[in-house]
């Protein structure tokens, strides 16, 4: 079996933001990593891969040439091979874009089961794995917290609101993976040794015209500094007070 996995380089989570002067992220000082979303889809290609006992696993990432360390770190983990989709502005593209040129690999690369991320942490679009679904024409199931391949067909978890929702879906098929699916495994010093011995594949490719323009990006507001109402139970009126006519959240 043929399996993808498709995976993003992002800023740190414990990036402190800087928003520079062409409405983008400042990189200066600023550390990345793997997509923490992408690793629960890395760790579940690689389970349903040992589980058959045969197939391949490739990942593909859609970023600048830095992307290649993300990429070193998947084949660590396990997967076979790599392709790099290499553009400069890759990393500023937005969703549609983003998927127009991971479908178009993917369609290539001929692949039956497809995971990502539920998201990836810098733009919180969820949309690039149903968009990329919907250009390849297969099902796709999102948020899954719970994986079963049967034969040719996926069963799946999903959370709702208030329970979980089971959905089966026939190959080929497209999984964006949430927190809880499973335990991402670390890269055994085995695992980094083998790595750079895998293939690791860059290509350069175009990006024809930008689906969403950014017109500006900026910091939230900044808290007000906070205040003492007073001390014991009678400073509970002038909360009051002010929780409902300053705050307005009562």
């Amino acid at each position: 079996m043929k399996i993808c996995v498709c995976v993003k380089r992002v800023p740190s989570t414990t990036t402190r933001v800087v928003v520079g002067a062409d409405n983008q992220l400042d990189p200066t000082g600023v550390e990345f990593e793997l997509n923490p979303y992408d690793e629960f889809a890395v760790e579940q290609a690689l389970q349903v891969k040992e589980a058959a006992g045969e197939g391949s696993v490739t990942a593909i990432s859609f970023g600048s040439a830095d992307a290649k360390k993300e990429l070193q770190k998947v084949l660590a983990m396990g997967a076979d091979d790599a392709v790099l989709l290499q553009n400069a502005e890759a990393p500023h593209a937005d969703g549609a874009t983003t998927a127009k040129v991971l479908a178009e690999e993917l369609q290539a690369a001929g692949a039956q089961l497809i995971f990502f991320g539920k998201q990836a942490v810098d733009r919180d679009q969820h949309g690039v794995g149903p968009a990329v679904a919907t250009r390849l024409g297969m099902p796709c199931i999102t948020e899954v917290v719970k994986f079963e391949l049967q034969g040719d067909q996926v069963v799946c978890e999903r959370e709702i609101e208030g329970g979980r929702e089971t959905v089966t879906a026939s190959l080929p098929c497209a999984i964006t993976c949430q927190k809880g699916l499973n335990e991402p495994r670390f890269a055994s010093l085995k695992g980094i040794m083998a790595a750079k011995k895998k293939p690791l594949e860059m290509k350069d490719v175009a990006i024809e015209g930008a689906a969403v323009e950014l017109v500006s990006m900026s910091l939230p507001p900044e808290r007000p500094a906070g205040r003492i109402i007073g001390e014991g139970a009678d400073a509970v009126p002038a909360l009051m007070e002010a929780l409902k006519n300053e705050a307005k959240v009562l």
